[in-house]
């Protein structure tokens, strides 16, 4: 299977080259699934439904600002590939995970859930997700399983990956906004990177315009609220291509496409 995650959309711009540039990626990579991770997508903080009907993703992905646009706890019920942390408490609206029809008629099961290390007091990530985990295995449930961690901190986040090595597809960060260079497959097959970094304007301050955060930063008083960048932005995210008889992944690179950074795409999608 050809997964493509996509790491955090914030705002305008990342939503622009989202719909630029992923309809010819599913057509020239053969993409059999596509995951975005849209908790920034509306003004950098939340998600409408129109953006996610919009996202042309398999499934879209959340975090911690989940709920910042209040209509999400209400449509959320009605869009099945919208998922939200599972570990936050219980009769939380939503669903922590869901298992997606992929392009290719294989059966995907795609969770998301947040850490814990400088952020929120939730429920244990890890034994939610080893739960759902044990409810639908690899192979005999799922062709693939994507685990998308919204952790702070990257020691969670390895822990994360090799608490999953071996039972799950991918093991994907997402929060920080920065793509990190650890891309690998571990050694029980299972594909981790500890950030995909943000699909947005890096000329900014994790997808901010610069002047306000930097006047918090050296003054300690806030002026005015966070409005995302609006330069042009790079879709950052990680490539995937997975064994159909184990699930497990055979082949991982990371993904720039237009913006500020470097530019790589996966070679072996690349004719």
């Amino acid at each position: 299977m050809r997964i493509l995650f996509i790491g955090d959309v914030v705002g305008k711009t990342g939503r622009v080259v989202i719909l630029d540039k992923l309809p010819g990626l599913i057509r020239d990579w053969k993409l059999d699934l596509v995951v975005i991770n849209g908790e920034n997508a509306a003004g950098g903080f939340g998600i409408t439904e129109a953006i996610y009907i919009d996202a042309g993703a398999d499934a879209v992905t959340l975090g911690n600002h989940a709920w910042n646009q209040k209509e999400a706890l209400v449509f959320i019920e009605r869009a099945p590939r919208l998922i939200r942390p599972l570990n936050f408490p219980r009769h939380t609206p939503g669903r922590g995970a869901a298992l997606i029809d992929a392009k290719n008629g294989a059966r995907a099961l795609v969770i998301n859930a947040m850490g814990r290390v400088f952020m929120e007091p939730l429920n244990d990530p890890f034994a939610g997700i080893g739960k759902e985990i044990e409810a639908c295995p690899l192979v005999d449930a799922a062709d693939a399983i994507i685990v998308d961690f919204h952790a702070e901190a990257s020691s969670e986040k390895q822990g994360m990956g090799h608490f999953c090595d071996g039972r799950v597809s991918l093991v994907v960060g997402t929060h920080t906004h920065i793509p990190t260079a650890d891309h690998q497959i571990l050694p029980g097959g299972t594909a981790y990177m500890t950030d995909a970094g943000m699909t947005g304007d890096y000329d900014s301050v994790i997808g901010m315009q610069k002047e306000e955060p930097v006047r918090r930063f050296t003054t300690g008083i806030p002026s005015n609220r966070f409005e995302p960048a609006f330069g042009p932005a790079t879709l950052s995210g990680v490539a995937v291509e997975t064994d159909d008889k184990t699930g497990l992944a055979t082949r991982i690179a990371p993904v720039r496409i237009g913006g500020r950074l470097s530019q790589t795409v996966p070679d072996f999608w690349v004719d």
